[in-house]
């Protein structure tokens, strides 16, 4: 069984309540730019420069959000930032993040939180020893539909997860192709479904994949189960993540069949379906001895055992919510919603499922 590494908890010194907070960008790429914009768009921050290895492109979104196009991270540090987004290369973000972690600036690291596990580890003790905040930009957990199926968890009796099935696939971008499918688009679903698992890593994992286009994994199947624990009654769970980057059209849904209900998730459409049982239990045992004793029963309407709903979705915009939770945390110097533990544990899960491909290539 693998032992999720535990860390003391250091809180950041709060900043004063109204304090406009200084806000800065490393990486304005495809994500960064929209980080640029949150900042210089949003109340209580303000965007004092961004930083990019491409002159033309810094100076550009220097131009269009009205602040400094700088060229290191250590001018952004000078510049007395108090919150900053990563969003380079993968490769890149143990780095920049060292940097501004030692110089006690709050960090949104963009997904996944590090290339590979000693990365992460490092990332991760730094910010627990500093005290710096560090979020890790998940950010598929703001999606209006999963907060939607969060709320309306909250409202009932608990899920407990038994199977989760999920699939991400869209035609292939030639984005991110410094890292396999794993690391780019599954990613996101491992986070998901560790929260769902309250944050426990799996005990077995399994996967197949293949390169077609890239070097690395351009399609995978991964297994991950959870076996019982009767010491702490916890209940077994198998999730079955399959994603591609090589399909002919983009879907992202997944399906948590639980013990008290089901539910199904389109990120893509943004909606979403949750089925819970309403029928008693006496009601139940009933229609089962019924069913024993061969009654016929196909006038009976199963739907009239469950409760079916669609969830309530708000347009709210991901990466706007996203980044209110990393700048609340920043004021009041709690941990986030996606700290420097769970990061790390995303990546030693999906580090485990690319090392069960290689295997199973063997």
């Amino acid at each position: 069984m693998t032992q999720t590494t535990t860390s003391t908890v250091v809180t950041s010194t709060p900043h004063p309540p109204g304090k406009v907070l200084r806000c800065g960008v490393v990486g304005v790429g495809r994500m960064g730019q929209h980080h640029a914009r949150v900042y210089a768009t949003q109340p209580g921050s303000t965007l004092v420069g961004i930083v990019d290895a491409s002159p033309e492109r810094r100076g550009a979104i220097a131009d269009k959000f009205d602040t400094r196009a700088l060229a290191s991270v250590d001018e952004l540090i000078d510049a007395g930032v108090d919150a900053v987004s990563v969003a380079v290369p993968t490769v890149h973000h143990q780095a920049v993040a060292e940097k501004l972690l030692r110089a006690g600036v709050a960090c949104l690291v963009e997904k996944p939180l590090a290339k590979d596990v000693q990365s992460a580890q490092a990332i991760k003790d730094l910010a627990d020893s500093t005290g710096s905040v560090l979020m890790v930009g998940h950010i598929e957990r703001f999606n209006p539909v999963m907060r939607a199926m969060q709320r309306a968890v909250e409202t009932g009796q608990a899920v407990v997860p038994r199977y989760i099935e999920v699939s991400r696939v869209s035609p292939m971008t030639f984005r991110s192709v410094d890292i396999g499918v794993v690391m780019d688009m599954m990613i996101h679903d491992i986070d998901v479904v560790l929260m769902l698992m309250d944050g426990r890593e799996p005990d077995e994992v399994q996967a197949a994949g293949v390169p077609v286009i890239t070097e690395h994994e351009d399609i995978c199947n991964a297994r991950l189960t959870w076996n019982a624990d009767p010491a702490t009654g916890r209940k077994p769970c198998v999730a079955n993540i399959s994603a591609s980057r090589l399909a002919l059209k983009t879907e992202r849904i997944t399906r948590i069949t639980g013990e008290n209900a089901y539910i199904k998730i389109d990120y893509g459409n943004k909606n979403g379906t949750m089925i819970r049982r309403i029928a008693n239990e006496i009601q139940m045992r009933e229609m089962r001895e019924q069913l024993r004793g061969g009654a016929d029963l196909t006038s009976l309407k199963w739907q009239e055992l469950v409760n079916i709903e669609n969830l309530t979705v708000d347009d709210a915009e991901p990466i706007v919510t996203e980044i209110n939770e990393f700048l609340d945390a920043v004021r009041s110097g709690r941990r986030p919603a996606i700290d420097a533990q769970a990061g790390f544990v995303n990546v030693r899960t999906a580090q485990r499922i690319v090392a069960a491909i290689a295997q199973s290539m063997n």
